[in-house]
């Protein structure tokens, strides 16, 4: 199955996927750290903690995370990058050299996440629905 589209429709449940992403993840996060493993709570405590400005400020830390997650290939962990850049005040020429950078590195197997990471941008910026909040991670 390919990943292109020959029209501008939309396939069913496409305006959905930033709100279905969010509360996918916000009800799973909860669910797992629900759960007495410290191992779990010290790993998503540690994610949280990695992102948080230092030396290096909150949007470059995000956008590190974007490219090092188009590499790695995790739609889950782009999308939700994506949305955090946007928060972070990452402009849409500013996405595109991040985005740039991970096809680069990557190579042309991160295409299709990038047609996804680019879907989920143009979501977030028609408002459909609010970036996923704080920072446990994809």
């Amino acid at each position: 199955m390919s990943n292109d589209r020959t029209d501008d429709t939309a396939a069913p449940n496409d305006s959905d996927r930033v709100a279905e992403f969010t509360a996918f993840r916000k009800r799973m996060n909860e669910r797992i750290l629900a759960e007495p493993n410290q191992v779990v709570r010290r790993f998503f405590a540690l994610d949280t903690q990695t992102y948080q400005p230092g030396a290096l400020d909150l949007k470059t830390k995000e956008l590190l995370g974007l490219v090092a997650s188009m590499v790695l290939r995790c739609d889950d962990c782009i999308s939700y990058h994506v949305a955090q850049c946007k928060d972070a005040g990452v402009n849409r020429d500013e996405m595109f050299e991040a985005f740039s950078v991970g096809l680069v590195v990557g190579g042309s197997i991160v295409i299709p996440h990038l047609r996804r990471a680019v879907d989920f941008l143009d979501k977030l910026e028609q408002g459909e629905a609010a970036a996923p909040a704080g920072h446990d991670h994809g």
